[in-house]
């Protein structure tokens, strides 16, 4: 059986940074059809360590100068994983798409309607997904759903969105973003920047007010939609709270093995997509 070959985007020498793309490259050395390529695109120059059950595989990094002519001469590589930054994400896309390499991209923020016509005007396949915990996933197309079905059912509803996440991740979650259309379909629209004013990253507030474990307050995901009716007798909320990062590695590894089976189409996929076969 040949193994996927997959590059992480996003590692880091050091410990402390790329912690989601290290999990994902411990998660991928540990399965049996998919094989770690021995090189990572990364900020910086130097070799980082990935944990295995057999020894640790080093993996050489390539810094920010030299990806374009890494990319375009490297032949043998199945797809890259990305979980870079925000502020990455345009950039490298485009990397990829002029490199001809299938990606699945986790990283959040960047201009995602920029990033889906960069990814459509190119001959790559590429997963494209803001989350990839299937639980989260399932909710978001509940959600889309609602929208679809029962537009402006809420109208005049007010709405409000808070989050917390890690104090490394400085932009708003992705997956809240990523819901705001289905939110207006409902009749409830709100923005980007409202969601910023009522986003948590303090560790205090986190552990205190918010009662989040100690040992999550570095990877953790709490999210609650609350709408309220104009007369505020009726009140519908929902609330997911990820402690750690295992069910977005698992989402990835789903991700890489579809993107692996439909890498020839040619097209953009959802997780939601992903999930469903």
């Amino acid at each position: 059986m040949k193994k996927i070959m997959a590059m992480v985007a996003g590692l880091s020498a050091q410990q402390e940074m790329g912690k989601m793309a290290r999990l994902v490259a411990e998660a991928i050395v540990s399965q049996e059809d998919m094989e770690l390529y021995p090189y990572a695109l990364s900020e910086e120059k130097g070799v980082t360590l990935i944990a295995d059950e057999r020894s640790p595989e080093a993996v050489r990094l390539i810094p920010t100068d030299e990806h374009t002519d890494f990319l375009r001469s490297r032949k043998d590589i199945d797809m890259v994983v990305d979980f870079t930054q925000p502020k990455a994400v345009n950039r490298n896309a485009e990397l990829y798409c002029q490199a001809g390499v299938p990606f699945v991209m986790g990283t959040t923020g960047g201009d995602r309607q920029k990033l889906e016509e960069t990814v459509k005007k190119s001959c790559v396949s590429a997963v494209i997904a803001p989350n990839m915990a299937s639980p989260v996933v399932m909710f978001q197309a509940m959600l889309e759903y609602a929208a679809k079905n029962f537009p402006n059912v809420l109208e005049g509803w007010q709405l409000l969105i808070e989050e917390s996440h890690q104090a490394g991740k400085k932009d708003p979650s992705g997956t809240a973003v990523s819901l705001l259309e289905f939110f207006a379909a409902l009749g409830m629209p709100y923005t980007k920047e409202q969601i910023a004013d009522n986003m948590v990253r303090d560790p205090v507030v986190q552990e205190v007010k918010l009662g989040v474990p100690k040992k999550y307050i570095g990877g953790h995901a709490y999210h609650t939609y609350t709408m309220m009716s104009p007369d505020g007798t009726v009140k519908l909320q929902f609330t997911y709270n990820v402690l750690g990062r295992n069910v977005y590695v698992d989402g990835v590894l789903r991700a890489i093995r579809f993107l692996a089976r439909h890498k020839v189409e040619k097209d953009i996929f959802t997780m939601a997509e992903v999930l469903q076969g």
